[in-house]
Parts: structure tokens; sequence; C-alpha cells
């Protein structure tokens, strides 16, 4: 049986919330604001792009109805351009833990999402857009590194007060790696960028940043692997053995910022009672897009149906039909009246400001 929604200051309400900033769940709030519903947005990761922005921000994108061409983070930018006149909250640095149904004051199911942040949503509707899954990142794969986690050994960059005056580790040989080494450089005492080899898989102008603010004596890189962390008798880090061609050899360091990339998993989501296989959720009706669970939507990648195709338009087309569903969950005594943007003057007003 379905219970009342809390009405607690910390919980949020809202029409749809969407699971995933990548560039499906952009659309989506484009397509939200389109409608007259009312959205908030959650990802893992700490800003909006998702893969494209992770993973291959430089990769070229063929596939976009009217774009010829244009890389993956120029299209993330463009989605964030279409849908920020409706300024939706975006929630970074997230994750959707639970969902519980429960019920408005009129008697309208409605549903109860909280993140691993503690932050609640009373929703009408929720759209699952988190791609191949949530990301978590590739952690290091040390006996010691877990009681370092979270105080001295970190997967993203949260504060970069936090590293004032502090010997920094950077590892990895991404982009995510060379710009936070050049930027946590202005802070830190010592900044090293810790990468396998000397190649990297980062954009050509952030390799010869990198390269320059060495030869400047800004910084420190050093091609090797981590072997080991060493902790004093506080359990804080106070340095690590680098295991290279040339020998072993330890460097001091505070605090270790460890950017590997990401991999993905289902997360929290796999028990939320949707009919789900292989890590992806399955779809019934192509004319709703919603799962086995009633108000709960999924598009782009982690939607699985008969003939379905892995490309982002497809998770557009996926985002609109889903969305008019669920403005019948929003709004279930209100017909929703199809007009193009075009024909629609205070719509129009808004995206033209």
């Amino acid at each position: 049986m379905s219970a009342t929604a809390p009405t607690t200051p910390d919980t949020t309400q809202t029409d749809v919330l969407i699971i995933g900033a990548g560039p499906v769940g952009l659309f989506a709030a484009f397509q939200a604001g389109v409608l007259g519903l009312r959205c908030e947005i959650i990802d893992v990761l700490d800003r909006a792009g998702g893969q494209c922005t992770e993973l291959y921000p430089e990769k070229p994108i063929y596939d976009i109805p009217a774009v010829p061409g244009c890389l993956a983070q120029d299209l993330v930018d463009r989605l964030l351009e279409q849908c920020a006149p409706f300024d939706f909250p975006m929630h970074f640095g997230q994750r959707a833990d639970s969902v519980t149904d429960t019920a408005g004051p009129d008697g309208h199911p409605r549903l109860l999402v909280t993140t691993d942040a503690g932050k609640r949503f009373d929703v009408a509707a929720v759209l699952v857009c988190a791609g191949a899954g949530a990301f978590a990142p590739q952690r290091v794969a040390l006996p010691e590194a877990v009681a370092l986690e979270n105080r001295h050994l970190h997967y993203a960059v949260r504060e970069v007060s936090h590293f004032a005056g502090k010997r920094v580790i950077v590892a990895g040989g991404g982009d995510s790696a060379l710009d936070w080494a050049l930027a946590l450089r202005k802070v830190a005492s010592r900044v090293t960028l810790l990468h396998r080899r000397e190649g990297f898989r980062a954009a050509d102008h952030t390799v010869s940043a990198m390269r320059a603010a060495v030869a400047a004596g800004e910084m420190d890189f050093v091609v090797g692997m981590l072997g080991s962390l060493q902790t004093g008798d506080d359990g804080s880090l106070v340095g690590a053995i680098i295991k290279s061609r040339d020998g072993d050899q330890t460097l001091a360091a505070d605090e270790l910022v460890a950017l590997y990339g990401l991999v993905s998993e289902p997360g929290p989501i796999a028990h939320w009672d949707l009919d789900m296989h292989a890590g992806r959720i399955h779809i019934e009706n192509t004319t709703t897009y919603e799962t086995s669970r009633r108000g709960i939507f999924a598009a782009g990648d982690i939607a699985v149906y008969p003939n379905k195709q892995k490309l982002i338009l497809s998770g557009f087309h996926e985002a609109a039909l889903a969305l008019r569903r669920a403005y019948h969950y929003a709004f279930p005594d209100k017909a929703l009246v199809h007009m193009h943007t075009s024909n629609n003057p205070g719509l129009k007003a808004k995206l033209t400001a």
C-alpha cells in the first residue's frame, strides 16, 4: 500500500526526476520544459555529459540529425545551451539509491527517490537515462587504498581548497587527470602527475600545457605505476612507492587523486524491482517507454527492447515519448494538447530570450 509522501524540508517536490545528465538526459530536460513539466536531474558524475564528456570528449559524432558532425563535448555543450532557458536544477556527485511508492495529498500515485547524498525527491515520474548504467571510478587496487578513500585518496576533485598547500599525486593519463594536475598546481605545494607511459589519452593542447608546466618547474611528471601507499602512525597518507622500468622510487604525498577512468554498473537501480536483462532495463511498450514499474521510464542505452538501436538519436525519441506519458502522471486531470514550439508564443519567447 502506498504511503503519503512526506513533506519534510529536505524533500524536493517536482514533476519528473531525470537520472543521468548525458546527452539523452539533457535532451529529456529540454523536452520536459517544452511540455510544461518541472524536472530536476541527478548524476553520479561531477558534471554533465556522461560518456561523451568522461570517456571520449574529442570523438566525432556523425549521426545527430541536422548536425553533419561534431565532437562529443560540443554536442553536450549544445544540449546544455538548449535546455538552459528552463534553468532546471542539476545535482551532481550523487546516485539514486532507492525509490518508494507514495501518494500525493490528492491520492494520486507518486514516487519518493532518495540519493546516497541524502536528498529526497517527491515526483510523479522517474526517467532513467543512465546510459550503460551508473558510472563508478576505477579504484586503486592496493590493499591499503580502502582505508584512505575519502580522506587522502580521491576519485574526483570536489573542493580545490582541500588540496591547498599539500603534496599531491595525480594518477592517470586522460583529460581529467591532466586538467586537474594543471589546476591543482596553482594551489598545492607540489603536484606530480603519474602515468604508466609517456603517451596520453588527452587532447593535444592539454598535453602541451602539461609538458610546458613541467618544463617550467611548476609540476612534475613521473612515468610508472603505484606499487604501494605509505601511511603515518595516524593513518594519513605520507607517500607512495612507484614502480618503473628504472626501479622503485618513493614520492612524498599528502593526497592522491586517482583518475583512471570509469566503469559502468547498474548500481542500486538493479534493486528497484524492474525487469532487467544483462544490466539493462527491459521495455515492453515502446509507445511510452515505461518500465515494468509504474511511473518509472527508461531511455537511451540503458533501455532494451526488440530491434533496439544504441544511438543517441534513439534515446532522444524514447525520452520524448516517455515524457508525454509522464505528463499524464504529473497532471492526471489535464489533457496534453500537442503544439509545435514555433506556434507557442510563450515557449518561443522563453527559448529566444
